[in-house]
């Protein structure tokens, strides 16, 4: 364990605010949140990532008496966390499974003690019996209930046990509770309430929109080049994350940007837990690393310069893209959101949905999150309305002016000529053949190619044979893949065959038309790119856009000061200070410490610790 920290003197919330966090005032809702909870308040949060959340329950841990304890089911990050605090001088402290006996029994000493202003439990600690006699000994300040939306059970992250934190309104009635979200529906809003036993707290809704990343959904054509054309062009010597479906695409993908030069790490559940502690750990702590990973990897990661999050698989529902693409641009700089889509995607979910061990209802909520997914992708409006629109938020503007819809508008066509050829050839193979094929098969038949399964079928002679060759496979794909997205058609069985849906006469018969999204080129990266251009894997990444040239080298003198103490130290970079707190600081170029603690971002234990260091650098890398 690290040394004891002296206890901190805080009387209200922008005294701690101030002080300790070195920020000189509270953002958007926060300041209501903390007051409400410091007055003793129960309240549901949802902010998106990077929106500030901790703060909502670290500075009343700091102003009331006691200890506030958080429950996160984030153990591989909760040392991070609490050397993160430390380095702020807030007494914090951790139980879990990684701990032997004597750091676990100095820990709770410290709590019987009242020397812990913060102390961590996993959801699964919680519930047993000794953890719960042991907060029993202690003052309790509140309960965070971080991560909250992992309590839904139709969610993307569920966790049993979370289930089970609706005891602490039972057991200590008097303690404040406060739960937190970056993802949330209003319905999972409702469960989240219901089920952790806060029908009467007070609902905190910011914004979800997150204007610093650029949403981008592109075709998917060789996405392995796709992918590395992107980091290449927009995001050399970048942070990012790269989502993959399986373990295998995984582990293909992480060899094949290694192999091109760009450093890249896997993670997933099929890793021993040493090898995938171990690239968590260089994720955090080194700059340019690419993780390649499934989504077992993510939720809680706090490193603020992730400048990119890329989908290679399609995403199962809006709250997990959305939940996965917030990791990127958390210091509120350009960042890229990007995802290749095409029609297997959408035939290898509908499969998995439809052999899943769930029952009905579980599937039909499977498909509905499926559905507003592909929705999403299918959009020929703004990407940002969209997803705003589905966490129940109505944004005023008409376009958001930075997702590739509105940087590059999308034609629409009439595709119901099209539609009612493609279900007519899927209408006649199974009716009149009895037969059931996937995709290729029917738009080889409709473009008229005579391949040797197309023949040993005799398809040549449908009369459907050749009715379609006036447009391209990839348009065909797209019509497939549109009447997937929209129920006009279905996939089943192993091989993922296309099969008619009740609402497929409505096309036949002339009674619906269909207007589709016609692909177009990949739009320029825009401002939101927030890197180099045309660079190779081991460029260095480009310095901040909004940074005054004079200013780059005191930046990145500060940045090699910074990682040198970090490595020292064994934490993460951002835990010594964020990106943007050293570009305020380049661009100031304070000489004094009174200068240096106006900066947003150096509080008073920071100054302390190394306000004359960084003094020392800025000094070093100004002019001659």
């Amino acid at each position: 364990m690290t040394s004891p920290v002296p206890p901190l003197s805080v009387s209200t919330a922008t005294d701690a605010l101030n002080r300790v966090f070195g920020y000189p005032a509270f953002r958007g809702q926060q300041g209501d949140i903390v007051e409400h909870v410091i007055a003793g308040g129960d309240a549901l949060v949802l902010m998106p990532t990077g929106g500030g959340k901790s703060l909502c329950y670290q500075i009343p841990a700091l102003v009331r008496p006691g200890t506030g304890v958080v429950i996160s089911p984030l153990i591989a990050l909760m040392q991070d966390q609490v050397d993160a605090l430390r380095t702020l001088g807030v007494r914090a402290g951790f139980l879990n499974s990684t701990q032997d006996l004597d750091e676990r029994r100095l820990v709770e000493a410290e709590f019987v003690a009242g020397e812990l202003d913060l102390l961590y439990v996993a959801p699964e600690g919680l519930g047993t019996p000794g953890v719960q006699r042991l907060l029993d000994r202690g003052t309790i300040s509140l309960f965070a209930i971080d991560e909250a939306h992992c309590v839904a059970q139709w969610g993307h992250d569920f966790r049993p046990d979370y289930l089970n934190l609706s005891m602490l309104h039972e057991r200590w009635p008097d303690v404040p509770r406060i739960a937190l979200t970056a993802t949330a529906t209003p319905a999972t809003r409702d469960e989240i309430a219901t089920r952790l036993q806060l029908t009467g707290a007070r609902h905190f809704t910011a914004s979800f929109d997150r204007p610093n990343i650029q949403y981008r959904i592109v075709g998917k054509n060789a996405p392995s080049k796709q992918l590395l054309d992107l980091l290449r062009s927009e995001h050399a010597g970048h942070c990012g994350i790269v989502y993959c479906l399986s373990r295998a695409s995984v582990e293909k993908h992480a060899s094949f940007l290694t192999e091109n030069g760009i450093p890249a790490l896997p993670y997933h559940a099929g890793l021993d837990a040493r090898t995938r502690a171990a690239n968590q750990a260089r994720f955090l702590r080194e700059d340019g690393l690419v993780m390649v990973a499934t989504i077992a990897f993510g939720m809680g990661i706090d490193k603020p310069d992730v400048r990119f999050v890329a989908h290679l698989d399609l995403p199962k529902s809006v709250e997990g893209y959305y939940q996965e693409t917030g990791r990127a641009g958390r210091d509120g700089l350009p960042s890229t959101a990007w995802l290749a889509y095409g029609l297997q995607d959408v035939v290898q979910q509908r499969k998995m949905i439809d052999g899943s061990d769930g029952d009905a209802a579980h599937r039909r909520n499977a498909g509905r999150h499926l559905d507003a997914m592909l929705a999403l992708c299918e959009s020929v409006t703004c990407r940002r309305e969209q997803l705003l629109s589905y966490f129940g938020q109505q944004d005023t503007a008409p376009t958001c002016g930075n997702c590739d819809v509105c940087l590059n508008p999308p034609e629409s066509w009439d595709g119901t000529v099209p539609a009612q050829k493609l279900l007519s050839t899927v209408f006649r193979l199974q009716k009149e053949r009895g037969q059931k094929f996937g995709a290729g098969q029917s738009i080889d038949i409709l473009t008229g190619k005579r391949t040797d399964k197309v023949t040993q079928f005799r398809h040549d002679e449908l009369t459907v044979f050749g009715i379609g060759a006036d447009l391209r496979e990839a348009e065909w794909r797209g019509v497939v893949r549109q009447l997937l997205a929209g129920g006009f058609l279905a996939v089943e069985g192993e091989y993922g065959t296309l099969v008619l849906t009740d609402r497929s006469g409505e096309v036949l018969r002339g009674e619906r038309k269909l207007m589709m999204r016609r692909e177009t080129a990949a739009p320029k990266a825009g401002r939101s790119s927030g890197g180099s251009r045309g660079g190779s894997g081991g460029r260095a990444a480009a310095p901040p856009v909004d940074l005054p040239e004079a200013a780059v080298p005191v930046f990145e003198r500060l940045r090699a000061w910074r990682g040198s103490v970090a490595k020292e130290q064994g934490v993460p970079a951002y835990v010594i200070f964020h990106d943007a707190t050293l570009r305020a600081i380049a661009a100031l170029s304070p000489r004094t410490m009174d200068e240096l603690g106006t900066v947003s971002g150096v509080g008073q234990s920071k100054l302390t610790k190394f306000g004359q260091q960084v003094l020392d650098a800025v000094a070093e890398a100004g002019p001659e």
